[in-house]
């Protein structure tokens, strides 16, 4: 993968996300910005994900830019997680993020995983809720059902992601579609 520039915008409500993308020998760093509206009113979130070359999260930075504390979350790639240097045991053998407002974090599983077509993943992850920044182990299941589908299934919800060659949502039916690059 090289440096990539990406932009989604929500269907059925306004919101619009920008991320850029760096891919290096040591891993990806992802940050994005995303405005959108919301049940209190917009809410603006700017987010930074760091990964290791295997797409094992090792930062997560999730910031509503309203002057409150941003939550920072540290992995150490093996599923322990860390708050302001405190082990959150809750977290344990987590080895991605979900969070809530991004297409993005679809592609952590995505690319980590690896899934031939047919076969399927059930993960834990850690699930960042917005704009309550609170934080809990989610199970998801990913399945790839050919070479650009995966099917996402978190408890009643499930969508069909159509992705591009590097795993980057192209498509999240009802809810994002990629702008840049089309």
């Amino acid at each position: 993968m090289t440096d990539r520039e990406l932009v989604w915008a929500n269907e059925g409500d306004a919101g619009l996300e920008h991320v850029r993308l760096r891919a290096g020998s040591d891993g990806v760093v992802a940050d994005g910005l995303r405005v959108q509206t919301g049940d209190t009113g917009p809410v603006r979130v700017q987010f930074r994900v760091r990964c290791d070359g295997r797409w094992r999260v090792r930062e997560t930075v999730v910031d509503l830019l309203d002057g409150t504390e941003p939550l920072r979350l540290e992995a150490d790639g093996d599923g322990r997680w860390a708050f302001a240097g405190k082990p959150l045991p809750s977290l344990e053998g987590c080895l991605d993020v979900d969070i809530l407002t991004t297409p993005f974090t679809n592609t952590l599983p995505i690319r980590r995983l690896e899934l031939a077509v047919g076969d399927s993943a059930d993960i834990d992850l850690a699930y960042v809720d917005v704009p309550g920044l609170e934080v809990s182990r989610e199970r998801q299941r990913y399945t790839r059902l050919d070479q650009v589908t995966y099917r996402f299934e978190a408890g009643e919800f499930a969508a069909d992601l159509l992705v591009d060659g590097d795993g980057l949502v192209v498509e999240y039916p009802g809810l994002f579609v990629r702008l840049w690059p089309a």
